[in-house]
């Protein structure tokens, strides 16, 4: 018995659910699909998930039986392990050569673990039985994701009109993202650095900032955690400036939004652009809807936020790369796993210990003024970032102007794409 089938085991019957999921994310693809299903098995009791209890039972009692092997794969993506669908997919296909129906899901499992490469190679391996939709969809959609900008537009313009229309928002929004990323590549190297490009290409966005730490250590321009601070709020603000002068933007007024972060950061955007501030309205053109994090917007506010009107700008401060909003910005000062905002409770290093200082408490007012006196000098990093100055920003925004704001809705883009960053498990 292997060390990683016995930690796993010992994992299962302490009941560590988290343990054993986490240890199973980055040994599945090591053990026998035969040992995992049980593993998993025992975690889905527990966490009361039948359908993946009795699909794990399944694989258990037949482990070469490639109906059951689906089965477990299926469930697996349901229950958000698609790490451990992939190899119980992989074992089903090779029982069942050419199944449509077992590589269209093992495609679903790769992308939802962003192998999109990976996902490439298994529809170039059965391109002969792909049909034009939704699989050959896939193989443009996960070539672009991939990088491979040409390779996703030879594939795409191969592409009928979907027979059906449910088809037709996903060959929009390819459409859209294969654009986009011609601009990008227009303006910049569109490689698996230009963090920048691509966050454009796929999300319509522009990316205000980059990390100025561990660019070539793994991070490629996004933050793991970031403690953050006035000063940068106060840096994105000047930054959303300098975005909306270079692509020739003028909104008429700031949209504050309810939360008290959130107002905060709406009276200084106004004060720095020069406009005045209004609480947001549905249905409103022509102007900067401010948020310092999308993910906490009620459903109805982002439902609201998802198609685009003309002028309306949404700008997000904080955006999550890990686990992005229901809406993609059209500007984000920063890509961050977590955050903890500047009026936030804070972790101090005080005599050895580490303590929690309390949260600021003052008014959005109060905060905002705070902002407006913050030192927006950016932090000079450990030198491995590439140039980012005002000049290479608007340079970029210049370039791409004609396709910003982005036409079509603000979907959410789950995946951070072709360019890579390390995250906490």
């Amino acid at each position: 018995m292997s060390n990683d089938l016995r930690t796993a085991q010992e994992l299962a019957q302490a009941g560590d659910v988290a343990g054993l999921m986490r240890h199973l994310r980055f040994t599945a693809d090591r053990l026998a699909v035969g040992d995992v299903a049980p593993l998993a098995g025992r975690a889905a009791e527990l966490m009361g998930f039948t359908d993946l209890a009795e699909a794990a039972r399944a694989v258990a009692a037949a482990p070469d039986d490639a109906d059951a092997l689906y089965g477990f794969g299926y469930a697996c993506i349901e229950r958000g392990a698609s790490y451990l669908a992939v190899p119980a997919l992989e074992a089903a296909l090779a029982r069942r050569p050419g199944a449509l129906e077992i590589v269209r899901e093992l495609v679903v499992a790769l992308e939802d673990e962003h192998r999109h490469g990976d996902a490439v190679t298994v529809l170039d391996g059965h391109r002969e039985e792909l049909l034009p939709w939704p699989d050959r969809y896939l193989l443009s959609y996960n070539a672009l994701m991939a990088g491979d900008l040409a390779r996703a537009a030879a594939e795409f313009a191969e592409l009928p009109t979907p027979g059906h229309e449910q088809w037709l928002p996903a060959r929009d929004r390819l459409s859209r993202m294969i654009e986009r990323a011609r601009a990008a590549q227009a303006v910049g190297p569109l490689d698996h650095r230009d963090l920048r490009g691509w966050h454009f290409a796929l999300s319509g966005g522009v990316l205000a900032t980059l990390s100025p730490y561990g660019f070539d250590q793994g991070m490629t321009g996004r933050y793991a955690y970031l403690r953050d601070d006035f000063g940068m709020c106060l840096r994105g603000l000047l930054r959303l400036r300098v975005i909306l002068e270079a692509a020739g933007r003028g909104p008429r007024t700031v949209s504050l939004l309810p939360g008290r972060g959130d107002r905060a950061l709406g009276l200084a955007a106004a004060r720095v652009l020069g406009l005045p501030a209004e609480p947001y309205a549905p249905g409103r053109t022509d102007t900067v809807v401010i948020a310092y994090d999308l993910r906490e917007a009620d459903d109805e506010l982002l439902a609201g936020l998802h198609e685009r009107l003309p002028g309306q700008v949404v700008y997000e401060h904080a955006t999550c790369w890990t686990e992005p909003p229901a809406i993609s910005a059209d500007v984000s000062t920063l890509l961050a796993q977590t955050v903890t905002p500047p009026w936030g409770e804070q972790l101090q290093v005080r005599d050895g210990s580490v303590e929690r200082s309390p949260a600021d408490d003052r008014g959005a007012e109060e905060l905002a003024e705070e902002i407006l006196r913050a030192d927006p000098a950016p932090d000079g990093g450990d030198g491995a970032t590439p140039p980012d100055d005002d000049e290479v920003l608007a340079r970029f925004v210049a370039g791409v102007a004609a396709l910003w704001p982005a036409g079509g809705p603000r979907d959410r883009v789950r995946s951070p794409g072709p360019v890579r960053s390390s995250r906490f498990a």
